[in-house]
């Protein structure tokens, strides 16, 4: 296991849902090459939907952009190894508000 071994980034995570964040990732790496950037993801995404409701996006890599909306208390960037990780649970259109 590589936990204690993660740099978060940024978060407006609880603390206690960004260790299971860093541990999620942690187990993908054991279980997968590191090289298997959506296998990693993939993963990640199930056990957060299975914890924690649908909706989860998860990003794995070395070198991407993005631009989101994300629902408040669910955002999590972080690097692990040689990799940067990145979980969010996505604005639903119902929980979206319009002026």
């Amino acid at each position: 296991m590589l936990e204690g071994k993660a740099l978060v980034d940024d978060s407006d995570m609880p603390l206690k849902m960004q260790i299971q964040a860093m541990s999620f990732a942690s187990q993908a790496l054991d279980l997968y090459d590191v090289f298997d950037c959506t296998s990693i993801a993939g993963f990640i995404k199930k056990e957060f939907d299975g914890k924690y409701g649908s909706g989860w996006q998860c990003v794995v890599g070395s070198n991407f952009g993005c631009f989101f909306t994300h629902s408040k208390g669910t955002f999590i960037y972080f690097t692990m190894e040689r990799l940067k990780f990145l979980i969010f649970k996505g604005v639903s259109a119902s929980s979206s508000t319009s002026p």
